[in-house]
């Protein structure tokens, strides 16, 4: 009976299936359905998106060639709402029985409801109407078709069109275009009425972007009108408009060759009823005033309080609260210079990221006692002074049955009258668990607390001037900031201290740079003795090692092997007895026993770092749009060499290390690269691909890197097969909880593509692992020895789905291991392509 009911409803299912694949179902007697557009130039296919977009018809969309949302629309029934009352007029006898428990209103409800009329509509919504074969639109394609070679310099473009049958109502199209030979730009003239703007062209036409003997291409004319536009207007011309600039094109010339004439008019001025013609002129700036309070639904309050600064006039409805040098720094729009748009963008922007104004207004009004002067006024709007915020959950964890979390936040504004801002947080938790020990019989017996405060000021916050190396325009800022959490009966009960001195800047649009000259982190754990309460994983793997080679019974709870190693001692002691050779293992398993001790005592270490580094970006992207564009990121960050020369006469520790407030201190060199590439394939289809290296050499006072400052592989944003830690170091079989190490690379490709509407999708390749090197570790498998350990490179693959909305991305990433270095030889490739071995990964936003 059961393999009937599947058998029927598989039937049933390829039925629905036929039935909607018939993509001619909803296609008009007499019409055709536009199945393909195919266009030849000069004889030659093309598929170049730009030319795709000029037709007015496409045929419907499609996924591998399947036309996934006609066939959703041929599903859906029309005029449901008729087809719903016609049952019932067919049978009387069976609306009398419906109305007899349900009442009339609800019968006619529940033809309205999502089974009747709902999931019609969907399939409707969703789904994608036959694109019907039109004339009309076709012979508009053609037009646009000609002007989009027209454009680009085939002034004797010729375009036809053929239709072809292919079957009971459908056709496809195909467009054969002829361009010709292309024009060429030859003479190029210039008429410029005003002398103050023919000056300012001369001096920089060498950066012109139409170039006697290229190719004539509208896309340069227009990018020439912006270019000569900005010129203008950033050199004093604040009266000028782009579309003062007009091209006069020869299309006419039988030589293939066109005459380029560019003719800027004097400025058109309406004088009452009449109009005249004035040579353009250049603005200087003769005042500069800054309203500090402006309110805009009080524009016309009263002044009180006023100063003048360097040229600038400050004013005020209040008490002025700011240092006059702390506006004036951002403004570059200055007294004595010519009105520029880009100083207007540039102050605009340093206002704006003080956080202490609203976007500013910037005015220029005509000088009464100088026609050729400005005057600025600069109209800023504070933000409130103080803001606060508040917060609190319950949570659930493997960590606490139940949890109380709460945040405060508390921001201030302007605090030294500098523009600064102060911001301070506390974050506490106290949570429930009936796994830990409880002699007082508390409910609550899990807490954490935390502190964060943050002091920003709008420069380079150091004793001396920096101007010169990095200028005003740059936006220079400083971060100050530090925190402090404390953790009871949670892991090893880390009490965690941090502090830093951060400066950035942005010399470019597209590049920053991040220097921070002391980052400071002090890890002290109060608890080592619980890291096997809280390390499950290693724990279960060292007691299988000791059930297998029969350690001593003395050493299990309750002297039985099922009842685990009794945590500390009876773990320690086994260690011990693997390490002075009175339990014979296997070399495997020695390594593999030798690395659960070495994670043991990097993890349970109390860990003091004092780091600097510099961070340098750049990247070519444009805006969110821009699909086609490189991103680079490099650092370099140095631990331990100021402490340890500060500490020469310290106290050394119990492995001869020195110490620092009783702590041995960590000192390394760390370098990072990563580089990302975007290509838009065009019909939106975007290749994106990844590149990361980074590797941490200790030395001095340290043999290993902390663990805050270590490599791991794998995880939503990495190698998606593995889970996050689950992989590395080298061909080791991550026995560990938590697996990381000191080097690292990653390589990352991935293809997106639309599937339909805000629904997207991509086929991945991720490659990478992480090794240890010259450090501690002295386990072959997981250490760097050369060229030779890039056999160890993990490659995972899969496919995701992404839904787009708009402001965020959520997206779902299905991993298969490809290729797994911690097999053994005959099964590190495709032996893990499986649903069952898969990686499930859920993130916010694209990896890269």
């Amino acid at each position: 009976m059961k393999n009937s009911l599947t058998k029927i409803s598989l039937f049933i299912l390829i039925g629905v299936i036929i039935a909607g694949c018939n993509t001619t179902k909803k296609v008009p007697n007499g019409k055709n359905l536009l199945t393909k557009n195919n266009i030849y130039v000069d004889g030659k296919k093309n598929n170049v998106e730009d030319v795709f977009n000029q037709l007015y018809q496409k045929q419907n969309s499609s996924i591998l060639g399947y036309r996934l949302r006609l066939n959703m629309y041929n599903l859906a029934k029309e005029k449901t709402d008729s087809i719903y009352r016609a049952k019932f007029i067919k049978n009387p006898k069976k609306y009398q029985r419906k109305v007899k428990w349900l009442s009339k209103k609800q019968v006619k409800r529940l033809g309205q409801s999502f089974w009747y009329s709902g999931i019609h509509n969907f399939l409707k919504k969703t789904g994608e109407a036959p694109v019907i074969l039109d004339t009309v639109s076709t012979r508009k394609s053609l037009r646009r078709l000609k002007a989009y070679y027209f454009f680009r310099g085939y002034f004797d473009t010729k375009v036809s069109y053929k239709i072809d049958s292919i079957g009971p109502k459908k056709v496809k199209l195909k467009y054969d275009i002829v361009k010709g030979l292309p024009y060429l730009i030859d003479t190029i003239n210039t008429y410029i009425s005003s002398k103050p703007l023919d000056s300012i062209y001369q001096l920089r036409k060498g950066n012109s972007l139409i170039k006697s003997g290229k190719r004539f291409e509208k896309a340069n004319i227009d990018a020439e009108v912006a270019r000569i536009t900005e010129d203008f207007r950033n050199h004093g011309a604040f009266r000028f408009q782009q579309n003062y600039v007009n091209f006069d094109i020869d299309t006419l010339n039988p030589n293939h060759k066109t005459n380029v004439d560019l003719i800027i008019e004097n400025e058109t001025v309406r004088v009452d009823d009449s109009l005249y013609n004035v040579p353009f002129e250049l603005y200087k700036i003769n005042k500069v005033n800054i309203y500090t309070d402006h309110n805009p639904a009080n524009p016309n309050a009263a002044i009180k309080d006023s100063t003048v600064y360097k040229d600038f006039t400050l004013y005020s409805v209040n008490k002025l609260k700011y240092r006059p040098k702390a506006i004036t720094d951002g403004i570059f729009v200055t007294k004595g210079n010519y009105f520029s748009d880009n100083r207007t963008m540039l102050t605009s922007k340093y206002l704006s990221n003080l956080k202490v104004f609203n976007y500013p207004l910037i005015q220029y009004l005509q000088d009464e006692n100088d026609k050729n002067g400005l005057i600025a006024n600069i109209f800023l709007s504070p933000r409130k002074k103080y803001t606060f915020g508040f917060s609190t959950d319950f949570t659930h964890s493997n960590i606490q049955d139940f949890g109380i979390s709460g945040n405060t936040f508390l921001g201030i504004r302007n605090v030294f009258n500098g523009a600064e801002t102060f911001e301070i947080g506390f974050r506490g938790n106290i949570g429930a668990s009936k796994d830990l020990a409880n002699p007082n019989n508390n409910f609550f017996n899990i807490s954490e607390i935390g502190a964060d405060a943050k002091l920003n000021f709008p420069r380079i916050f150091l004793p001396f001037k920096t101007d010169k190396i990095i200028p005003k325009y740059m936006i220079p800022y400083t971060t100050i900031s530090v925190g402090y959490s404390k953790q009871t009966n949670i892991g090893l009960d880390k009490q965690n201290f941090t502090s830093s001195i951060v400066y950035n800047w942005t010399p470019r649009k597209s590049t920053n740079f991040r220097f921070d000259m002391f980052n400071i982190q002090f890890v002290r754990n109060i608890n080592p003795g619980n890291y096997f309460n809280v390390y499950r994983t290693t724990y279960r793997a060292l007691n299988q090692f000791a059930v297998d080679y029969a350690a001593n019974p003395a050493y299990f709870n309750n002297n039985n092997y099922e009842d685990g190693l009794i945590i500390n001692d009876g773990v320690n002691s086994f260690i011990t007895d693997v390490r002075n050779g009175n339990i014979a293992v296997s070399p495997a398993d020695a390594k593999s026993i030798s690395s659960i001790e070495e994670q043991r005592g990097r993890l349970t270490e109390d860990n003091l770092i004092f780091a600097t580094s510099l961070t340098f970006t750049k990247t070519s992207q444009k805006d969110l749009a821009d699909n086609t564009f490189y991103a680079i990121k490099a650092k370099v960050e140095s631990a331990g060499n100021l402490i340890s020369l500060l500490s020469s006469t310290a106290q050394l520790g119990k492995n001869g290390n020195k110490q620092a407030f009783g702590v041995e201190f960590s000192q390394y060199i760390k370098t990072e690269f990563e580089y990302i590439k975007h290509w838009d394939l065009t019909r939106k289809k975007v290749l994106a691909a990844k590149a990361f290296a980074g590797i941490a050499i200790p030395y001095g006072n340290s043999n290993s890197i902390p663990f805050s400052r270590s490599y791991f592989a794998g995880g939503t944003n990495d190698i998606r097969a593995w889970q996050s830690y689950n992989l590395g170091p080298g061909k080791t079989g991550s026995i560990n909880d938590f697996n990381e190490a000191n080097m690292k690379l990653l390589f990352s490709t991935e293809f997106r593509f639309n599937i339909f509407q805000q629904l997207n999708g991509a086929f991945f390749i991720d490659a990478g692992n992480i090794w240890n090197v010259a450090d501690i570790v002295t386990n072959p498998d997981a250490k760097f020895t050369g060229l030779q350990s890039l056999e160890n490179i993990a490659v995972g693959s899969g496919f995701g789905f992404r839904y787009d909305f708009n402001f965020f991305v959520v997206r779902l990433d299905l991993g298969f291991k490809t290729y797994n270095p911690a097999n053994p030889e005959n099964e590190k490739w495709l032996k893990e392509m499986r649903f069952d071995k898969s990686v499930i990964n859920i993130g916010i936003n694209y990896p890269f």
